[in-house]
């Protein structure tokens, strides 16, 4: 997913994105730790996902402190 399609949504839909991508993420590290991993580029995915959604949310939470 891409930082503009993330900037389109609300905080509250990137707080549900941010729960799927860490459930997501646990089921990856669940998989790779029981040899049942195929995809293993989707760990990065996941875990760069995961940091562009936090980047986001603080971006509007530091826009909504300042128009106060």
């Amino acid at each position: 997913m891409s930082a503009t399609e993330l900037r389109d949504k609300t905080p509250d839909q990137l707080r549900e994105e941010l729960v799927n991508l860490k459930k997501e993420s646990f089921n990856l590290r669940f998989q790779q730790a029981t040899g049942q991993l195929e995809n293993t580029a989707r760990m990065r995915q996941v875990r760069r996902d995961t940091a562009r959604v936090l980047t986001i949310l603080n971006e509007k939470a530091a826009a909504a402190a300042s128009a106060e």
